[in-house]
């Protein structure tokens, strides 16, 4: 029995950068911790010899849209049928996650009882595979301070929850906007905590294009996102990371310290709420872009 189950959905190897950086996420979750298992989701071109040659777990007969594009809950629950670990831990397959990352986690954990657990990431990119020897963690850091760049709150790329949440989720397709805030608004909803680890976990996501969608064009265009926000229940719960009712820093979950950008967000969150329209539209565009600066500026 492991501690930790980390578990994906990947893409199609079939793409040359697309398979490097996959590989590269993969390799770092084994290195994330000793007591943690690793699950890929899915029957994506490459998928099997991939998760046969790493040694991972592989989990196929996963559920699928009219458009085949694997469901959410049809993944949530092959993972939560598969592990016996006390965490589980969505991540978006083009993560790099750190050799500190089960200590981090089972520091938050031992917190509190339910919870939910995200956080901001580092855009890099790389376009090498990664040497796992020698202090390939620290110099990745320091390369990602040096050119990389934290994404703002709106990019959320894994969920740390215990086994018993998240039982049922809805059909929502994996790969398009909207499913990944509703995350954040159900966990609030429910009064569990809502834990931004962004102040002392690192996570580097590595760029690529997209041209693995529909028409090259960015997710949240496609007709299946605007499908997942409705299920959603629409725009007005589309929480992002400024959601968050905690953060972990030093060691310890505490109340969020106050920001010009959650206040904003906030106000934004409440006119969307009014469904908008005409002056409230352009107010709520308005107080978005102004939180978006700030944010971009550490504020």
């Amino acid at each position: 029995m492991t501690s930790i189950t980390i578990f994906s959905a990947p893409k199609p190897f079939t793409d040359p950068h697309i398979d490097l950086i996959q590989r590269n996420a993969i390799q770092s979750w084994q290195r994330a911790g000793d007591d943690v298992e690793v699950i890929l989701v899915g029957e994506e071109d490459g998928l099997a010899e991939v998760a046969a040659e790493y040694g991972v777990r592989h989990l196929p007969n996963v559920a699928r849209n009219h458009l085949n594009t694997p469901l959410v809950s049809s993944i949530f629950q092959l993972a939560h049928e598969a592990s016996d670990s006390e965490l589980l831990v969505y991540i978006n397959a083009d993560i790099i996650l750190f050799p500190d990352f089960e200590e981090l986690v089972q520091q938050v954990a031992g917190q509190g009882d339910d919870f939910l657990a995200v956080g901001r990431r580092w855009d890099l990119d790389i376009r090498t595979s990664l040497d796992f020897t020698s202090n390939w963690a620290e110099d990745l850091k320091v390369e990602a301070h040096a050119r990389g760049q934290l994404q703002r709150s709106v990019a959320i790329d894994y969920f740390i929850f215990p086994r018993n949440l998240f039982l049922q989720i809805p059909d929502f397709a994996i790969g398009r906007a909207g499913w990944d805030n509703w995350m954040i608004y159900h966990a609030c909803e429910q009064n569990w905590p809502v834990i931004d680890l962004s102040p002392s976990l690192m996570i580097i996501h590595q760029q690529h294009d997209y041209n693995h969608l529909p028409g090259g064009q960015a997710h949240y265009d496609l007709e299946e996102s605007h499908v997942n926000v409705a299920l959603g229940g629409g725009k007005q719960n589309a929480y992002t990371i400024l959601e968050a009712n905690r953060e972990f820093v030093a060691g310890r979950v505490r109340r969020p310290r106050w920001r010009w950008t959650r206040l904003l967000r906030r106000a934004e969150r409440w006119m969307v709420s009014r469904e908008p329209q005409g002056k409230r539209w352009n107010i709520s565009r308005r107080l978005r872009k102004a939180w978006v600066k700030l944010e971009q500026k550490g504020l």
